[in-house]
């Protein structure tokens, strides 16, 4: 494609810039949320915060997970015309990874999007091949020029500044599980002309037992264009106190497009174990980190575990947002799913 989104001025957003939307999935999976009926609850506070403050485009299987969910919300106080309910057939609900990554012109004032291919993390969980189709199905429901580069790749393994930066992980793009066939230099050559970015900052891989391959979300997160927030792990028995010590030292030692050095600020990690069995063998170790928020026009949507290092996590994230109330979300059930509030979400921009 000769005609690729950075040719035509877009790229891809900060995440604390302007919203007109929030894109949310109806949670169901009982393999992914065995409390299924908690993570329901977690999902509406999620919209009973957010909604007030951006419109919820919202994905159920059908009518009557339509009405239940409406029920709900209802119950919650939340106002409906502040949900656009979507039927479509899905899986699971982790629209980071699935769903629309949103790119905008700031000189047209347009919108588009990326289309993705998710291969479900190397095919490690066939049953959700099917919401690689979601988008697809949907698109007809945004109102923006659609991009598909046939690229694997997943929302969660990128985070961008919107100034030109991006940072990932080898362990994830690299993996020969999505593209075994594009080496490095051809994978950067895909996120500079479909999102936009001239640099590239490499950390060597995510967090022990991350299923998704060490996505970035729950490593490091951009919180302004030069301010980096960094999961870190002070013990050194822990088995990610040497990956998280690489890769904050990557990113101190790193500059952005202006040759200027980060702040980069160390956040804790939660330490906490699955309970249940399949499909993680109980007391294996979560990959659960505060770094997984999503920030919102008015509220940042932070997880928390039941752990001690909770109201720390909370205070440092608070301390990056000093115009937004940072809400912590209870993610001790959806983590079993592998995933928190980031992977759950994904944010639409203001044209």
């Amino acid at each position: 494609m000769t005609d690729t989104p950075k040719k035509l001025g877009f790229h891809m957003p900060a995440e604390w810039e302007e919203h007109s939307a929030i894109w949310l999935a109806w949670p169901h999976d009982k393999i992914s949320f065995p409390k299924l009926g908690k993570v329901e609850n977690d999902i509406v506070k999620i919209i009973a915060t957010i909604s007030p403050h951006e419109q919820v485009e919202l994905l159920v299987l059908n009518e009557d997970m339509k009405i239940k969910a409406e029920g709900m919300l209802k119950q919650a106080a939340v106002d409906l015309n502040k949900i656009t309910f979507h039927i479509v057939d899905y899986m699971d609900a982790w629209m980071r990874d699935c769903g629309p990554c949103f790119l905008k012109n700031p000189e047209t004032y347009e919108q588009a999007w990326v289309k993705w291919t998710y291969n479900v993390y190397g095919e490690k969980f066939p049953d959700l091949l099917k919401d690689n189709e979601v988008m697809l199905k949907l698109r007809g429901k945004i109102n923006a020029r659609m991009f598909e580069p046939e690229i694997v790749m997943e929302g969660g393994a990128i985070e961008v500044n919107g100034q030109g930066t991006l940072i990932t992980t080898e362990q994830c793009l690299l993996s020969p599980n999505r593209n075994p066939s594009l080496d490095k230099e051809k994978i950067e050559k895909y996120l500079r002309d479909y999102l936009g970015v001239s640099k590239i900052i490499w950390l060597k891989q995510g967090l022990f037992n991350d299923h998704t391959d060490g996505h970035i979300d729950d490593v490091a997160k951009f919180v302004s264009a030069n301010k980096i927030l960094c999961a870190y792990e002070e013990n050194p028995e822990d088995e990610n106190y040497a990956i998280l010590q690489d890769c904050y030292q990557t990113l101190t030692k790193t500059t952005d497009i202006n040759n200027k050095p980060f702040e980069v600020i160390k956040l804790p990690m939660a330490h906490l174990q699955y309970s249940q069995d399949k499909p993680f063998e109980a007391g294996q170790k979560a990959a659960a980190s505060y770094t997984n928020f999503y920030i919102g026009n008015e509220v940042v949507l932070a997880p928390t575990y039941n752990d001690l290092n909770d109201a720390k996590a909370l205070e440092i994230i608070q301390s990056c947002f000093p115009d937004r109330k940072v809400v912590g979300i209870d993610c001790s059930d959806i983590i079993y799913g592998g995933g928190a509030i980031h992977c759950l979400t994904q944010q639409q921009p203001a044209i």
